[in-house]
């Protein structure tokens, strides 16, 4: 390690997230990774980190401590600054977002866990402790790799266009007049979603599924339809099985621009074939991952 990032206050809470562990779900782990992928991109090419290195996600505010070295910060890819060792910095409390991202040059060398970093709460494990992070604890920072990247900010809730899904695999479940609703009717964040899955409120999704559905393995993004017609969008701790309906899947190029939303938070959809869906994921790696 090459110092420490000590927490010295929060008012809200905050885990440690990375770009999730993929290939997992065999052994019933739910790949998790940012709730807003964009922002964790950002922040890191900030500090001159790969994308997807480990980083804080915050929910509220949340004061740092800088020791053993000075640590260069961004905070949701915004121009980094050098935190001096022994100075205290304050990560505000998401304004537009519904979290915000902390990264540290190095990166947080938490432990590895079945491949990934990033704090999963519902198994307990990854980040620290697999627990939300409490004032006094130190998190162990690497060695700085590359110089920060100055990348042009491209904030997930500056883009207005509906969230963008692909129909199925279940469309035919519900009554066309149901899929003709998803796609035409506003939704509401429902205050009691989470990282495992965002709850709309708006016009139910009727359907003759009586919840005897065989389980089947999930997908972040997938919207199973409950009992009383209630969607659920998947979010990255989803179950790794499920037995609801699911009427359509948001493309994993919006991932970000729907856990963006806050509580509150309108929501609008828009089908697209599998083609764009690929086109608009190449796009997003490109711009926000550097991928070429």
């Amino acid at each position: 390690m090459a110092g420490w990032l000590d927490i010295t206050g929060m008012a809200g809470p905050v885990m440690v997230q990375d770009g999730g562990r993929p290939g997992q779900m065999h052994h019933g782990v739910p790949p998790g990774g940012a709730l807003v992928p964009e922002l964790l991109a950002l922040a890191n090419r900030a500090v001159g980190n790969t994308w997807s290195a480990a980083a804080l996600e915050c929910l509220g505010p949340v004061e740092v401590c800088a020791r053993g070295r000075a640590l260069r910060l961004s905070v949701d890819g915004h121009p980094s600054l050098l935190l001096p060792e022994g100075e205290r910095f304050r990560v505000p409390a998401p304004e537009r977002s519904s979290v915000t991202y902390l990264a540290v040059d190095g990166g947080l060398e938490v432990p590895q866990v079945l491949g990934g970093q990033g704090t999963l709460l519902v198994a307990r494990l990854g980040g620290h402790e697999g627990r939300l992070l409490k004032t006094g604890d130190s998190l162990p920072v690497g060695v700085p790799r590359a110089s920060p990247e100055l990348v042009a900010l491209s904030f997930p809730w500056e883009d207005e266009r509906p969230i963008r899904l692909t129909m199925g695999p279940d469309t035919e479940d519900f009554d066309p007049l149901m899929a003709a609703s998803l796609l035409g009717s506003t939704f509401t964040v429902s205050n009691t979603s989470d990282r495992v899955g965002m709850r709309l409120q708006g016009p139910a999704l009727a359907h003759g599924d009586e919840g005897a559905s065989t389980s089947r393995p999930m997908v972040r993004g997938a919207i199973q339809v409950t009992l009383s017609g209630e969607p659920i969008v998947l979010g990255p701790d989803h179950p790794t099985t499920g037995g609801y309906p699911l009427i359509a899947t948001v493309i994993r190029a919006d991932w970000g621009r729907l856990g963006a939303r806050r509580p509150g938070a309108t929501v609008e959809f828009q089908a697209v074939t599998q083609d764009e869906a690929r086109d608009a994921w190449s796009d997003f790696a490109r711009r926000f991952r550097g991928d070429a």
